[in-house]
């Protein structure tokens, strides 16, 4: 998908995908792009930038671990960022709504 149609759309994405659940950066790539069947694949160069946003804006929080000896940081939705998500979620689905109903 175009850059210029995600633009403003990212953060919605990221929050949908962790209401799910708790995820590393790399992890939520993936779920969005297994449920959105290719639609979105985003580069990690986008992701990580706008995961650090939304921390700092307390919608989401994060905890590193170590898996395989590995060391990754887990980001989870907070609740801010659940109210968040439902009212991204409404806006975005009168925004479809209407152009849907523009362009039948």
């Amino acid at each position: 998908m175009h850059a210029e149609v995600l633009k403003g759309h990212v953060d919605l994405l990221l929050l949908a995908a962790l209401a799910r659940e708790e995820a590393h950066g790399y992890r939520i790539v993936e779920l969005l792009r297994a449920r959105s069947g290719g639609v979105f694949d985003l580069a990690e160069g986008t992701v990580y930038p706008a995961l650090y946003r939304l921390e700092r804006g307390g919608l989401v929080t994060s905890r590193w671990e170590v898996v395989e000896g590995r060391r990754r940081r887990v980001y989870r939705l907070t609740r801010r960022g659940e109210g968040s998500l439902l009212a991204r979620r409404g806006v975005w689905e009168r925004y479809a709504d209407g152009m849907t109903a523009v362009l039948a």
